[in-house]
């Protein structure tokens, strides 16, 4: 009997094998993962450049918690959210947002995930007041929350602040937008505009010819503990960017990227608020709970040394 033709069927084997890949193509490579996308809030249409330097501290953590954590995309949201509009993209699934930075409160570390590093250093709770230029003289006599309370604040509706402020007995106008806030100052709806450090001087420069009666007072900080966090959802996304963010803004913590960070963005205005020159006063925030890390002093500004 004739032997089969082995070298013959090895031939057809692989013209077979050939022509199939041919037909269905080459074998897929490994599936690339997509980058992880943060998306915040803007915040409010117009000028408004109040958190530039948050989100700058966002992409550098991410690029610091190391490339093993993945590639990471950060984005802005395409319409502008009120902070009530913000809390409802962050409570829908999916939402517009996926990360957000404010004032620390209760309520806000009960229903979202907290970083809890001030991402201003505690910036935000040391305060300068935008006022009437004409009102300058009733400012220079106030010397306590006391002498406060005989004037009208005015703050942003659902803002942390205005229950500090509440608490200590001064009264709280709420306004419904930022931007119009600086009109409702002008239109004399309140006394003052409570503003951090870095925010007053620069809207005063960003607003002169709109609002040319607007200044900042010149005798007077308050100063309340608020740290600024970033919050992300209580879900398994949430938590793996939580740890990653976290990760990263320790490492900038201890290599000093965060201080210099903090000193290109806020040096300036902080030197130009001549804290030194201020009387403090001083109110409690009720809303801060134990696990706030004030005995880590690295973490927070100090208005004596301007770091």
């Amino acid at each position: 009997m004739r032997q089969p033709d082995t070298e013959g069927r090895r031939k057809t084997w692989r013209l077979l094998l050939a022509a199939g890949l041919l037909l269905c193509g080459a074998p897929a490579r490994a599936a690339v993962a997509a980058p992880t996308i943060l998306t915040y809030p803007l915040t409010s249409e117009g000028v408004d450049s109040r958190y530039d330097y948050e989100w700058a501290v966002l992409r550098m953590a991410l690029e610091k918690s190391g490339a093993r954590a993945g590639e990471f995309d950060v984005r802005r949201s395409a319409v502008a959210m009120s902070p009530p509009r913000v809390l409802h993209e962050m409570r829908s699934q999916p939402g517009r947002i996926n990360v957000f930075v404010r004032a620390t409160s209760a309520e806000l570390e009960r229903e979202f995930l907290p970083v809890r590093l001030p991402v201003d250093r505690g910036l935000l709770g040391y305060r300068l007041l935008l006022i009437r230029a004409s009102d300058q003289p009733r400012y220079a006599r106030v010397r306590s929350a006391a002498d406060l309370a005989s004037m009208r604040a005015g703050l942003g509706q659902g803002w942390t602040d205005v229950e500090i402020l509440r608490a200590a007995g001064i009264p709280v106008v709420e306004g419904s937008s930022y931007t119009g806030l600086f009109s409702m100052l002008d239109a004399n709806r309140f006394d003052f505009f409570l503003r951090s450090i870095d925010e007053a001087s620069r809207e005063i420069d960003e607003r002169h010819e709109e609002y040319p009666r607007m200044a900042v007072e010149q005798t007077l900080l308050v100063h309340y503990p608020l740290p600024r966090y970033f919050f992300l959802r209580r879900d398994a996304q949430g938590r793996q960017l939580a740890t990653r963010i976290e990760a990263g803004m320790e490492t900038m913590i201890r290599d000093g990227s965060l201080g210099t960070l903090f000193q290109r963005y806020k040096g300036d205005l902080i030197r130009k608020a001549q804290l030194d020159q201020r009387r403090v006063i001083r109110l409690a925030n009720p809303q801060l709970g134990p696990e706030t890390p004030l005995a880590r002093h690295e973490l927070w500004f100090n208005p004596l040394t301007g770091k």
